[in-house]
């Protein structure tokens, strides 16, 4: 802990995160690793003439207890010497309003007030406290959701504001333990606020903090922190590389001659798979268009086949590997469904474009069936002799398999960055009491998984 106002300084001038002079807004909520890094940059602009300002947003989830944050951090701003800005955001409402889980409404607040409050103070870096803990947490919850090599690369020291491209997210803590973290602030007896938000273990990241990460450093890997982190350095190594390459190879199409690469003149069709999968995958973030692997591989397999991908808009994929983009008509929620008898052990049935076949055998095997691409299997017997095909209608909960308590289908497609449009589209299919227990090409629910006592399976099958 001794050396930690060094190691952080290192950090800033070895990433050049700081200019020396300059105006920094560093957001404080409270907590262990905002008060620190509070306190660490107050120490160090000593010495780098650093003007601090300090922002806290006041979400009003915990009643008297996010009064008691405030307080707290405006305290310690003005025991510092510091200028504080506060403010307060109705995170409920904005989640309601918005149909955004909590998590995804207060993370869109705090980047607002965020930006907002740089931008009145003419400032152009704002000062994050994530640590290398965050950075394991945030790794396995996008393997967990089927993330690509640049999500699993985690979080990068320098990134433009999600509300502001203007400003600059700086995040001097990354090479620091939460461990480090706690033993400055008992070193130093800085005073912070726990979060009880961090006890809620229905939320996933709760669940691998407090679950799935003590499992495997007991049980397979000690040197888990070690270990991930360097493996995100590997994948955010050569996850620039392609990303590098597949500019290049799309700037070759009209003139400019890739210096670093080999791809310049071969045809999108002979390109290495991830090239061109991130050919694709770079045109729709250039629009704007939220991606996910599904949405890509519909493109890259389609040629001039037309997938609508936002409200009134379109895109097709050509041979060549650009993207074209049409007008379309508003997607609106589909109503139409098609019921099922299970009581026939086996069938197919089409609908909306898709061939959905299943069958129903005892099951005699105790190993869970390896996974096959656009298959699932059931316990049958749970599911009941009728079920409906539909589409997502708003109100439709869900359980997830692996979680422990339903949410709401609309909040899971936000969480699993499902593009609008496209919840339209994909196809549910739920019990004669109306749940949920398939959502095509996304997740099956926890409660009609195969188990130990599962007789009768299920095994559904789409294309």
């Amino acid at each position: 802990m001794s050396n930690l106002p060094e190691q952080v300084d290192q950090s800033v001038h070895t990433r050049k995160l700081f200019r020396r002079g300059q105006k920094i807004l560093i957001a404080v909520s409270g907590g262990v690793d905002s008060m620190v890094l509070l306190h660490l940059l107050h120490e160090l602009s000593q010495k780098n003439k650093w003007r601090l300002t300090v922002a806290h947003l006041n979400h009003q989830l915990r009643g008297s207890s996010s009064d008691a944050d405030e307080r707290l951090v405006a305290r310690t701003a003005k025991k510092l010497g510091l200028p504080i800005v506060t403010g307060r955001a109705d995170v409920k409402k904005i989640a309601r309003t918005g149909h955004l889980s909590l998590e995804m409404a207060a993370r869109k607040a705090r980047h607002e007030f965020l930006a907002q409050t740089a931008a009145h103070l003419k400032i152009s870096h704002i000062a994050l406290a994530h640590h290398a803990d965050d950075q394991v947490e945030l790794f396995f919850l996008r393997l967990l959701r089927g993330s690509g090599s640049e999500g699993l690369a985690g979080m990068k020291w320098r990134s433009p504001s999600p509300a502001n491209p203007a400003i600059q997210l700086i995040r001097p803590l990354l090479e620091q333990s939460k461990a480090s973290l706690q033993a400055c602030a008992a070193a130093k007896k800085i005073p912070f606020r726990e979060d009880a938000s961090n006890e809620w273990l229905d939320i996933q990241r709760n669940l691998i903090r407090r679950e799935l990460l003590p499992l495997l450093r007991r049980k397979y890997q000690p040197a888990l922190e070690r270990t991930i982190l360097r493996l995100m350095d590997i994948l955010k190594a050569e996850s620039e590389y392609i990303h590098d390459a597949a500019e290049n190879w799309q700037r070759s199409g009209t003139g400019v001659s890739p210096a670093r690469f080999k791809f310049g003149k071969i045809p999108f069709p002979k390109l290495p798979l991830a090239l061109q999968r991130r050919c694709i995958q770079s045109q729709l973030l250039q629009r704007g268009i939220p991606t996910d692997f599904a949405l890509v591989e519909r493109l890259r397999t389609s040629p001039g086949k037309s997938f609508t991908v936002v409200p009134q808009l379109a895109v097709s994929c050509s041979a060549n590997g650009q993207l074209h983009f049409q007008s379309s008509p508003i997607v609106e929620s589909k109503t139409d469904e098609v019921k099922i008898d299970l009581a026939r052990r086996a069938g197919q049935v089409l609908f909306a474009g898709r061939k959905i076949s299943w069958a129903i055998k005892p099951r005699r095997a105790v190993n869970r069936p390896r996974p096959h691409p656009r298959k699932e299997f059931f316990d049958a017997d749970k599911i009941g002799p009728n079920i409906v095909l539909r589409h997502w209608r708003p109100g439709d909960r869900f359980q997830p398999i692996g979680m422990k308590h339903p949410v709401k289908l609309q909040d899971f497609f936000v969480n699993q960055k499902i593009p609008r449009a496209r919840r339209h589209d994909l196809i549910v299919a739920a019990t004669a009491q109306n749940e949920v227990f398939w959502v095509e090409d996304v997740r099956i629910s926890e409660q009609f998984k195969l188990t130990s006592a599962t007789a009768l399976r299920l095994t559904w099958q789409w294309k």
